[in-house]
């Protein structure tokens, strides 16, 4: 059995299986406290790696270079394909930032960990107890412990909530702290997060990558597990919010174009949340409610990923778009429990760190376990003068950061300033003392990590300094009835650049997994969902809100209107350069179509009059993001919907809806540069768009959840194809395609019907065959009365109606078994073509747009009179 290791592990014998030599080589800088030897590097060679760290090296599979770089390119990959993104800058038409990963984990042995968890707890007792206070009867100010300018003058300070006791009594359910490992060994807090504290969801993520590409060595070293946290996390909410055990629980979230929006996702559907944006809640008689299709479902708990001045407009910042209106009125009547509780940000000053010492001695009765960096902050005036001569030694940082009212800045590193920056960073502390805050400097640890150059001959193990963020989450009460916390064993590693000392993810660092180990046995818990009634099943699988069935319904339309608009473009390129590029009905025939799908601008010759202009516009408008909504507006739309939707979507589906728009735009980009606008060459990025589309209508045909959204994906779809199909049938009446050999081949193409028609009818060009197949044939997923009659179910089984003729929104679809082909192919002798056949085209048309606005009135907006969709 692997024997624990130990705080100063004895060094392994001359006989133990060595460390590889590359482990060896890698050292920490001059001054640093190095991980990997457990002891400042004093710059002698030769010093022996700590008993964990032999272990680990001992019991991974593969310990050369070589090794090594094959586990750093399956870890690159895995976090690719598991599309886990960070993006310091939210771009909505640019590619998502993939979260960046080291492939070793930061480890912290027995006694360390032991200390870090009972100095964490302590710490978040202490936090909950600081904001009862300054919430309730404000001790801490009046005695002088805390300056009432740094509380109240914060903008995190909520007057509204003062005097409030949340739900369940705690204020704080999930708190994080920043510690740094000085070169004394010791830890030391750097910084804490208390209003939405980011980290719990990537550090899963971490986990799982790491463990899976050193199995053995996880097990080796037994590494404590995550899951039984999170369940108790759960398990605390559940019991503190008003409905108890079977409270409706949902995840608050900005937005899919939050920087940290893969974590909201990945961590709702983890722990089983149904993941909301503040549009989906309202709030009536002081009671929260989630907007359904079926209706308001209360909502007992919130678990926010938004900063506290957006979550209510009415009492919070007027412009919000991400809260709820009302929502501070229904916690102050206890009917919602929030975690954590709003007006949590004033914790988060680091001026606050230098009072947190005497505030334990007075609220605890007892000294910090876990000390924090000397703090001075400027607003005392002593405190100013102190902290001034000692500029070129410390750190400085806002005192309000992020602060939208206070000037805020980047924390800087005094020893990296000249001394006319230190002097005038000087004068404007004097200026504005309150706004700063200076703490002591420490150069932090250092670990190894796996540094890849674009030559794989150039990968090396280096040392990078690394910043520990642990996480507290709420455990309900102890036996006295008092609230208690657990510590996440592990947490979130953030490593710096190579030139940097400062570990933050926006300044280009990276993460690691860290491993917490135990002496005593690994809880092997794993987070299974507590017993559920039948009525709450019921519920929950009947929870579909409304923006995610709006999001749902226009992927559906995008991702038909991105086939239809390769479909056509394909067949107009193919048209151009065929055997019929000089018939004027078929030219006529795509070229409006073209334009009613806006595939090329308007004011664009048409392909009668300038049959090489308008295929040049036609190429040049296939990506392009001014003006023409073509191929790659749509694929990009698609994208834009299924990301608000991602937590519905398998891994699959999403990358390769990512893929799809990549490849169009990037391909487009490199033709369109080139200058000649080839037809083949645009035919086959054209050719791999379908192939894509192919894959991600599969996917939403065979790979999602028959629920009301998947309804009103499938319903987008066939609006969408119901009207393309019907008005391009109709134009080529118009412009008489129809009654040409090409312009024929063309119609069962646009159909993809050529096959199906050519088996049953050889080479007939019979328009009445074409009718039996592209309007009658119920057998045929594209010709028009299969649209209509699956379109009439499946708004019938949205609307639980019995019957396609019981539901009024099926009665706006024309019903196909009232279509004759002999009525629909009769032509007067003295009238139009077939006018039964064009009525009912414009019917069709006509019954798409109004179907699609009836959706939109009675599902998203709710409304009783008819609004415009978003997106149309």
């Amino acid at each position: 059995m692997t024997t624990p290791p130990n705080l100063h592990p004895e060094p392994p014998s001359p006989d133990a299986d060595a460390p590889p030599r590359i482990a060896q080589a890698c050292a920490a800088a001059t001054g640093h406290f190095d991980e990997l030897r457990g002891a400042i590097n004093s710059g002698a060679a030769g010093a022996r790696l700590t008993g964990a760290w032999a272990q680990f090296f001992a019991h991974m599979e593969a310990g050369d270079a070589a090794g090594l770089d094959q586990h750093f390119a399956s870890l690159q990959r895995q976090i690719r394909d598991n599309g886990v993104t960070y993006n310091v800058y939210a771009d909505t038409e640019g590619p998502q930032r993939p979260w960046s990963l080291d492939l070793f984990p930061l480890i912290v042995d027995v006694p360390d960990w032991q200390h870090i968890e009972a100095g964490v707890q302590q710490r978040v007792r202490l936090l909950d107890a600081v904001m009862a206070d300054i919430y309730g009867p404000q001790q801490l100010l009046t005695s002088g412990l805390l300056p009432p300018a740094l509380v109240h003058g914060h903008p995190g300070y909520l007057r509204p909530m003062a005097g409030v006791q949340p739900a369940g009594g705690v204020h704080l359910h999930v708190a994080a702290f920043d510690l740094a490992r000085g070169p004394d060994g010791n830890w030391w807090v750097v910084g804490q997060r208390c209003q939405a504290p980011s980290g719990l969801g990537y550090l899963l993520e971490n986990r799982l990558a790491v463990s899976r590409q050193f199995p053995q060595a996880f097990q080796a070293l037994k590494v404590q597990r995550l899951a039984s946290t999170y369940r108790a996390l759960m398990d605390s909410l559940k019991t503190a919010s008003p409905a108890g055990a079977q409270a409706h629980i949902a995840l608050l979230t900005p937005g899919p174009y939050n920087e940290t929006y893969f974590e909201h996702a990945y961590l709702a559907r983890y722990l089983g949340l149904t993941l909301v944006e503040g549009s989906d809640l309202l709030v009536r008689d002081e009671r929260l409610f989630l907007k359904t299709l079926r209706g308001l479902v209360p909502v007992h708990g919130l678990l926010k990923r938004v900063d506290d001045q957006y979550l209510d407009p009415l009492e919070l910042r007027p412009d919000s778009t991400l809260g709820v209106p009302g929502l501070l009125q229904a916690i102050r009547a206890g009917n919602v429990l929030v975690a954590n509780t709003p007006g949590s940000a004033f914790l988060e000053s680091p001026a606050l760190l230098g009072f947190l010492p005497a505030i334990a001695q007075s609220l605890l009765g007892e000294p910090l376990a876990l000390p924090s960096l000397p703090t001075w902050w400027c607003g005392e005036r002593s405190a100013m003068e102190e902290a001034l001569p000692l500029l070129a030694e410390r750190t400085i940082k806002p005192t309000y950061p992020g602060s939208s009212i206070h000037p805020s800045f980047d924390a800087m590193l005094g020893h990296t300033l000249s001394q006319s920056a230190l002097d005038r960073l000087a004068g404007r502390i004097v200026r504005q003392s309150e706004e700063h805050t200076v703490q002591a400097y420490i150069p932090l640890s250092q670990m190894p990590t796996w540094h890849r150059q674009a030559d794989a001959a150039d990968a090396a193990m280096v040392a990078r300094s690394v910043m520990l963020r642990v996480f507290a989450v709420s455990d309900g009460r102890n036996a006295q009835g008092q609230p208690q916390w657990r510590v996440l064993p592990g947490g979130l590693a953030r490593v710096a650049g190579a030139s940097a000392d400062i570990a933050a993810m926006q300044r280009g660092g990276s993460s690691a997994d860290v491993w917490a180990l135990t002496q005593g046995e690994v809880d092997t818990t794993s987070l299974l969902p507590t017993t559920l009634t039948p009525a709450v099943l019921a519920q929950r699988k009947r929870l579909v809100t409304s923006r995610a069935a709006e999001n749902l319904y226009w992927l559906g339309r995008y991702t038909e209107r991105a086939d239809n608009t390769i479909r056509l473009a394909r067949l107009a390129l193919e048209c151009l350069g065929g055997e019929d590029q000089s018939s004027p009905p078929l030219l006529d025939w795509l070229s409006q179509l073209a334009q009613l799908n806006t595939l090329v601008l308007p004011g664009v010759p048409s392909a009668v009059q300038a049959r090489r202009v308008f295929e040049r516009s036609l190429i040049a408008n296939l990506a392009s993001p001014e003006g023409a909504t073509s191929v790659g507006f749509n694929m990009r739309a698609l994208k834009g919907a299924a990301a608000t939707v991602r937590e519905r979507l398998s891994q699959e589906h999403w990358n390769i809806i990512l893929r799809a728009e990549e490849d169009i735009f990037q391909r487009c980009a490199q033709l369109t540069a080139q200058g000649d606008y080839a037809p083949q060459q645009a035919l086959r990025i054209l050719k791999d768009a379908s192939d894509h589309l192919a894959a991600i209508t599969g996917a939403q045909t065979d790979r999602m959840t028959r629920d009301d959204g998947w309804r009103l994906l499938s319903i987008g779809r066939h609006v969408e194809r119901l009207n393309f199909l019907a008005a391009a049938l109709d134009l080529s009446f118009d412009t008489g395609a129809v009654d040409t050999d090409g312009g024929f081949e063309a119609l069962l193409g646009l159909f993809d019907s050529t096959i199906t028609f050519h088996g049953q009818y050889q080479q007939s060009r019979d328009v009445a065959a074409l009718i039996d197949l592209l309007v009658l044939d119920r057998d045929n997923p594209r010709s028009l009365a299969w649209v209509a009659h699956t379109l009439r179910g499946r708004l019938a089984k949205l609307a639980q109606s019995p019957t396609q003729d019981a539901c009024a929104m099926s009665q706006l679809v024309p019903a196909p078994d009232d279509w004759d082909l002999a009525g629909l192919c009769d032509t007067p002798s003295d009238g139009p073509v077939m006018p039964a056949l064009r009525a009912l085209l414009q019917l069709i048309k006509s019954a798409a747009y109004t179907v699609s606005e009836s959706i939109s009135a009675t599902y998203f907006t709710h409304s009783g009179e008819t609004k415009q969709s978003v997106g149309t």
